[in-house]
């Protein structure tokens, strides 16, 4: 099972998104970033950290198109010019604000281990640990 999170500056979950193992995050990404509440007030121009995995060109142009920044550095093995400069990779230094918020999702071990087969039960737990980790974040 496949979980994308989507968190604020301060490690506080706000979108997230649950599907198998094998979709890439390249999929998931659009719709963790629209399960984001229409209350929450984004600038346009806000930057995405992600991970290499991320590292593709259209997914670049749908989140442009979307309002967001994708900062994400290049794949090793990338054969096109590199679009992204150093000055925005930068903020790819925060990456670890996301990697904690997934560290306090492994406090609950009902999430970790998936132990229910059905899938919206899970969703609801997942959204039931991420509101635990909000409350304690607040």
């Amino acid at each position: 099972m496949k979980v994308e999170v989507v968190t604020d500056a301060t490690g506080i979950p706000l979108g997230v998104a649950t599907d198998a193992a094998d979709v890439s995050e390249t999929m998931l990404a659009g719709v963790a970033l629209a399960d984001i509440p229409a209350a929450v007030p984004l600038p346009d121009g806000v930057p995405v950290v992600a991970d290499r995995a991320y590292d593709s060109d259209p997914l670049r142009e749908q989140f442009a198109d979307d309002g967001y920044a994708l900062v994400a550095p290049h794949r090793k093995n990338r054969t096109k010019p590199k679009t992204a400069d150093g000055r925005r990779l930068r903020r790819y230094q925060r990456r670890w604000i996301v990697e904690c918020t997934f560290a306090w999702l492994q406090i609950y071990r009902r999430v970790v281990t998936r132990f229910d087969r059905n899938v919206n039960l899970y969703d609801g737990f997942v959204y039931l640990a991420f509101a635990f980790i909000a409350l304690n974040r607040l």
